[in-house]
């Protein structure tokens, strides 16, 4: 599907909610059983919105008791153009990543590519091209947010201008191309910031060839806006350095293509100095790991069940602390906010029975629903197990597989 549509969107409203997870993890529950949806945004969280300013909706969807959540945002993918990497193919993962609850995805660059260029020309003409190619596209309704260059060696701050002039809003992760060190990249950063891009630095052992480890003094040198896989992509930094950087004002990202142990303890350490707000969660894929479209989910429910991090506290690192640190208007069930959601619930057979329950025993949620600008893109999920209490639309609108 291509962006932008003069097409009017119908008034939605999400009825019998059991709950409103809202993304904003200083306040992320909601006294709210209903959503209404105008223009594609949130127009209303609350109670009794049926018989009131949500009266006659075009469309109304029954939740059945089910959770709310915002549609997750995946901090970290790596896709390229068409269907081939050297990897891993690279448009339909991000759709399958759509069965996963993800409706926004985020390039930490386009390392995959063939023959990927790394001189100053080609290597800004690819981050242009790829910011402007998934502008046009939305992978089966998701919004990919791309153009994130690796830097390389010889790169001045007119290069930074002109990408950013051209709609660059990222810098890919620091330290796979031939800028390694925290004295080669703090200028550049510092360049990367004037001009409002959002950056972030490789952390851990090397993940593709060419590349090197990166330690805590390269990135504390630097300060870029966000830690890298602080959990390793895939080898993880050791305990004192993921200590030193969660102890600093930067994002921590956590990947589920790391190391699941240092997931844990960086997320202790976050909560030990009071960071959960800069917790953000991503995948890292495709990669060597593969393609795990319930990445993201998978990594929320090993925070909530192993990391001592409240489910609704976990969901926000996925949504609405990614959304801050990109400046998104995703990632948060609140009054304007674009209308991306996902309807959830314990799965079938779950010793759980609802959404948060099932998180906090590790069991990944079943998704009966996601919209993605309040538009229905998919019922029952492929990948999820089903929800015990699927939602469906009763009114005004296509029915979805319930089964």
């Amino acid at each position: 599907m291509t962006g932008g549509s003069t097409t009017a969107l119908p008034r939605t409203l999400i009825r019998n909610l059991g709950l409103v997870v809202s993304g904003d993890i200083g306040a992320p529950l909601v006294d709210a059983d209903e959503i209404l949806i105008e223009n594609g945004r949130i127009a209303a969280v609350g109670r009794g919105l049926a018989a009131g300013e949500g009266a006659g909706a075009d469309r109304v969807i029954d939740a059945h008791g089910t959770t709310a959540i915002p549609g997750l945002i995946d901090s970290h993918v790596h896709p390229v153009f068409g269907d081939f990497t050297p990897r891993q193919r690279s448009i339909d993962f991000i759709e399958s990543g759509l069965h996963g609850g993800v409706t926004t995805a985020i390039s930490a660059g386009e390392v995959h590519l063939p023959g990927r260029p790394k001189d100053r020309v080609g290597l800004k003409a690819l981050a242009i091209v790829a910011s402007k190619s998934y502008r046009n596209l939305r992978p089966a309704g998701v919004k990919v947010h791309a153009g994130a260059p690796i830097l390389e060696l010889g790169l001045e701050e007119h290069d930074f201008a002109e990408m950013a002039a051209a709609g660059v809003t990222l810098i890919g992760e620091i330290g796979l191309g031939s800028v390694r060190t925290g004295a080669q990249a703090a200028p550049m950063v510092a360049w990367a910031k004037r001009h409002g891009m959002t950056v972030t630095f490789h952390t851990g052992g090397p993940s593709i060839a060419g590349s090197g480890a990166i330690g805590a003094d390269a990135v504390l040198e630097a300060r870029p806006h966000i830690v890298g896989h602080i959990n390793g992509g895939t080898t993880a930094l050791s305990d004192a350095d993921i200590g030193r950087l969660v102890a600093t004002d930067m994002a921590i990202e956590i990947v589920h293509c790391g190391n699941g142990r240092a997931a844990i303890h960086a997320v202790r350490v976050a909560g030990e100095v009071a960071g959960f707000d800069r917790v953000i969660i991503g995948n890292d894929a495709p990669s060597g790991t593969g393609v795990i479209p319930l990445g993201i989910l998978r990594v929320i429910a090993h925070l909530a069940s192993l990391g001592g991090v409240a489910p609704e506290a976990a969901v926000a690192m996925a949504t609405g602390n990614a959304a801050r640190v990109h400046g998104l208007d995703v990632g948060v069930i609140a009054p304007g906010r674009a209308a991306d959601i996902c309807l959830i619930d314990a799965p079938v057979g779950s010793a759980a029975s609802t959404a948060l329950g099932a998180l906090a025993v590790g069991d990944l949620p079943g998704i009966s629903m996601v919209l993605i600008d309040g538009e229905v893109k998919i019922g029952r999920s492929r990948n999820t197990a089903p929800a015990a209490r699927p939602a469906e639309v009763v009114g005004g609108g296509p029915a979805v597989d319930r089964h």
